[in-house]
């Protein structure tokens, strides 16, 4: 079982170990079709995320914005949003405009879906057409980059998605995962011969190839026709172990449109893409495809071949709640002892979620939510850890302990490619196994008196 350490009563947070809410609701949007995010708030917060999304994903990442000034503060927004509005359908010409709100928005106590309602209402009377606007309440004060992801996801559900007869359509809500992991789920779709729909799917808009001439609005993303379809499909599957008492899009198309919805956590390693692979043939009644089946035997050998150089060590984990639980059950599987469960979410449900997947151990985890840097930082030395697994926000800690640190999630800022990290699957699992290991084997390496080049 989980140990719980409770925080420390502080008056601030240093280094926060998680992202604002709008954030999470920007990249959702640009995952779909056409869309472009617009923030109801000041130009510095769309500044902001746009350079975390760029530095990750080296991608350019346009974010309107509806600019307030202290007269905005002062008066209301709304002069602002709709000017923002007009501008971005005179320049992009978007089908759809994803709105999220900022502290300073939901702070003085902006209607938006009033102002949404008005805008559309006020461009029809003067004859201007205007693309879907749907509208995510997104305070950065409030939770994670986590909850404004999947706030924006269910609004666009919530705002497209329709009833009607069934069909064979699987819904996939895969969180925020990077774009090769995206790019894994539709091959894995494709290869099960079932029609899909991944919600948000930015594997193509935040990392597509390069093209001769510059898109504002690059092409890609979920199709908004496959939104539209989402109330009518067979069964929603949604990744996240620590969603079990969300409202979020899967629970809204279950209640809305009677659409069985299946919560399993993300398919980070053996055990849990097992469960993945289960969902998948009692939904679509098809057996694994064979080449899926042989990637897990590969992934099963190289744990055997991998097993003495990583049994037995001691890791830090931490990052988005269900990455970390997902992480936890990987790492746990072989035979790495997770010491440390960070994040900076309070969904409430971590420590039961790392206790279910780390059962087996003897040492249980102790696990932190709403943690900063700050406190990982406070308890980190006295577990005396071999590795840290994260993202690139972790590297002074292990900097100072002198540890590997195993970079995975979001943001990856210090290295290439963070995008480009496969987490999921048993393809995932290989390449994370492969990561670790030769993260401890090189540890092990450097601090030899002698130093050697054979194993």
């Amino acid at each position: 079982m989980a140990r719980t350490l409770e925080a420390v009563e502080s008056v601030s947070t240093t280094n926060a170990c998680k992202l604002c809410a709008p954030l999470g609701a920007c990249l959702a949007y640009r995952g779909v079709e056409g869309a472009l995010p617009f923030l109801h708030g000041s130009q510095g917060c769309s500044t902001y995320i746009r350079r975390y999304l760029i530095s990750h994903f080296n991608e350019p990442m346009d974010i309107a914005s509806s600019s307030f000034s202290e007269a905005s503060t002062v008066f209301g927004g709304e002069s602002n949003f709709r000017a923002g509005i007009g501008n971005v359908v005179e320049k992009y010409d978007p089908s759809l405009i994803g709105v999220a709100t900022t502290c300073l928005t939901e702070t003085i106590g902006e209607n938006v879906h009033l102002l949404v309602r008005e805008c559309v209402a006020d461009r029809d009377r003067r004859g201007l057409s205007t693309p879907l606007l749907v509208h995510a309440s997104t305070p950065a004060y409030c939770g994670t980059h986590m909850e404004g992801f999947h706030a924006a996801v269910r609004a666009l559900v919530a705002a497209m998605a329709d009833g009607g007869p069934r069909h064979a359509q699987i819904n996939v809500m895969p969180g925020m995962v990077s774009a090769a992991d995206l790019r894994y789920l539709g091959e894995l779709l494709e290869d099960f011969g079932v029609p899909a729909v991944v919600l948000p799917d930015y594997s193509d808009t935040l990392d597509g190839p390069t093209t001769a001439n510059y898109s504002r609005i690059p092409p890609g993303g979920t199709p908004l026709a496959g939104i539209t379809r989402m109330g009518r499909a067979s069964a929603t599957i949604e990744l996240g172990r620590t969603l079990s008492k969300r409202n979020t899009a899967g629970v809204y198309l279950e209640e809305r449109f009677e659409v069985p919805r299946r919560l399993l956590g993300l398919p980070i390693g053996v055990l849990e893409t097992d469960r993945m692979f289960e969902s998948l043939q009692e939904i679509t009644h098809c057996p694994v495809p064979e080449k899926h089946q042989a990637e897990r035997g590969r992934l099963v050998d190289a744990y055997v071949d991998g097993h003495k150089y990583v049994a037995g060590k001691r890791a830090v984990i931490y990052g988005e709640e269900d990455l970390v639980v997902g992480l936890a059950s990987f790492l746990a599987e072989i035979g790495i002892i997770p010491v440390l469960c960070a994040s900076g979410g309070r969904s409430g449900r971590l420590s039961e979620c790392v206790s279910a997947v780390t059962a087996d151990l003897r040492e249980p985890a102790i696990v932190r939510e709403g943690a900063d840097f700050q406190d990982i930082a406070d308890i980190v030395e006295q577990l005396k850890p071999d590795l840290i697994v994260g993202h690139s926000k972790g590297y002074s800690i292990a900097r100072q302990l002198g540890v590997a640190l195993v970079r995975v999630g979001f943001p990856i800022h210090d290295r290439i490619g963070g995008q480009r990290i496969l987490h999921l699957g048993y393809r995932g699992a290989q390449q994370l196994f492969d990561l670790v290991a030769n993260a401890l084997i090189q540890a092990k390496q450097d601090g030899s008196r002698v130093g050697y080049s054979y194993m």
